[in-house]
């Protein structure tokens, strides 16, 4: 292939050379240059890749694609695009025989519910015998294999190589979540989802680094309705209508309380010994009775979405229904223990936000007393820790405070922030700055009828202090514990 070939849907300058050259790679870390490969130049936030030029053209590199002009040797083959990112996206889905063509594709955006609406879809399909690719905050996954992610939605080259991945390994289909920063950043240009859904929005993500604005937060996740031949929108969200009313495709709309093409009857919250969920009836565009297995109305929700999309795929409504009751989705309201005495609940949620509609969520079940487990990560704005104190204060019956990742902050300086909005509510309180110290002290201290909810940081498997992770997972520090009761009679 030449990077003509492989630039056929971008337009470009040439400004040197011939656009005829053979290519084998994509680059755009410098340090990863070779012979064959074209190097991309992108403009960061505190680098900017064209001063690596030099470096890339002595490590073999002869094709370069550019957003500024670059001086190099006469053999060097320069084309100039308007914006780096993009051409890196549409060149990576070229290099790798545009994959995600292979496959349904399935994307999910939204401030909260991307993670558990993609691992409902997920479920629902594999119940029915479907292989999937997925995508996301919890890593990817290749129908059987799974592989960390640092972002969300990964950079555009990686993600083309997980799509071939996917479709090399029999994946029908790919469910990804989207976030904001992807589009922003360019990473999903060239993919054109088969669905497109979009959960919800709240302002977050707004600030350095990220979105200058709540309204450019809402422009980006509105590009998903851009990007899909079928968007599905939550009805009960004012912004995600008003997303909608823009599309460029068809667009169906699901609802917890109104009228919609997919409807949820009255939900019902059922704790039992070894279950803590939900039940309702869908009705509209498809009728059927679901239980599903993980807690909260804004669950409900993330079930809707889901079954949505699944509507239209033609799959056996029991299997549909057997997915979403034997659903479990790490560190998002994950049932880590249940049993007479208490319950023991794993959740990402760490703003105030998310705090409140979790902790909503968990009065619904009338516990007997509801104790939350939580602390705040350092190096990040401190209204988060004050709102998420405050919040504590007022909701929870018992908080243990404790660290998060505290990066380069000391835990105790950081307990001593929450504090400072927990204590003027008179909330019950304990500090016990060692996580796991702290989660045994809630297990070992649990009185009966007891709902333990330990957040923050759901399915992370480390624990960040002073720049170094550790290993370090909620759920296994629950295992530990009881089976260190257990082991105690």
């Amino acid at each position: 292939m030449t990077v003509k070939d492989w630039l056929e849907e971008l337009d470009y300058k040439v400004l040197q050379g011939c656009p005829e050259t053979e290519v084998t790679e994509v680059v755009y870390d410098s340090r990863r240059a070779c012979p064959g490969s074209v190097f991309v130049c992108m403009k960061g936030a505190r680098i900017d890749s064209h001063s690596f030029c030099s470096q890339v053209y002595e490590a073999g590199t002869r094709v370069f694609v550019v957003e500024d002009p670059v001086s190099l040797p006469e053999d060097a083959v320069i084309l100039q695009v308007e914006n780096g990112r993009r051409a890196l996206a549409l060149l990576s889905a070229a290099r790798f025989g545009f994959p995600a063509r292979r496959m349904i594709t399935i994307g999910v955006t939204g401030t909260k519910g991307k993670t558990t609406t993609t691992h409902m879809i997920k479920a629902i399909l594999e119940a029915c015998g479907k292989k999937v690719g997925m995508i996301g905050t919890n890593g990817a996954y290749f129908g059987d294999t799974f592989e960390p992610t640092r972002n969300t939605t990964p950079e555009s080259y990686q993600l083309h190589e997980y799509f071939f991945r996917m479709a090399e390994n029999g994946c029908e289909y790919m469910v990804m979540e989207v976030s904001s920063q992807a589009f922003k950043l360019h990473r999903t240009d060239g993919i054109f989802f088969d669905y497109g859904v979009f959960t919800n929005i709240s302002p977050d993500h707004i600030g350095p680094d990220e979105h200058a604005d709540y309204e450019e937060y809402l422009g980006c996740k509105s590009m998903i309705f851009q990007q899909c031949r079928t968007g599905i929108a939550n009805q009960d969200e004012a912004d995600v209508r008003k997303a909608a009313g823009s599309a460029a495709c068809p667009v169906y709309t699901y609802s917890l309380s109104g009228e919609a093409d997919f409807m949820a009857g009255p939900i019902k919250y059922v704790s039992e010994d070894a279950f803590v969920g939900l039940e309702f009836a869908v009705s509209g565009r498809y009728e059927t009775q679901v239980r599903v297995g993980i807690p909260g109305a804004f669950n409900a929700s993330n079930a809707m979405a889901a079954i949505s999309v699944c509507s239209f795929l033609d799959l056996p409504k029991e299997k549909v229904c057997h997915g979403l009751e034997h659903l479990k989705v790490n560190g998002r309201m994950e049932l880590a223990y249940a049993s007479p005495v208490c319950k023991v609940i794993i959740d990402y949620a760490h703003n105030a936000l998310s705090m409140e509609n979790l902790l909503k969520t968990l009065r619904d079940y009338h516990p007997a007393r509801l104790v939350v487990v939580f602390g705040c990560g350092g190096n990040r704005s401190k209204d988060r820790r004050y709102a998420m104190g405050e919040m504590a204060g007022k909701m929870a019956d018992l908080s243990i405070i404790t660290a998060d990742n505290s990066r380069y902050e000391r835990v105790e300086d950081i307990i001593e922030d929450i504090k400072s909005r927990l204590i003027p509510t008179g909330g019950a309180y304990l500090e016990i700055p060692d996580r796991r110290e702290a989660i045994t002290y809630a297990i070992t201290h649990a009185e009966p009828g007891d709902m333990i909810a330990i957040i923050g940081k759901g399915h992370e498997d480390y624990q960040e202090v002073n720049g170094v992770r550790t290993h370090f997972l909620d759920r296994e520090v629950v295992e530990d514990v009881l089976r260190n009761l257990g082991k105690q009679g």
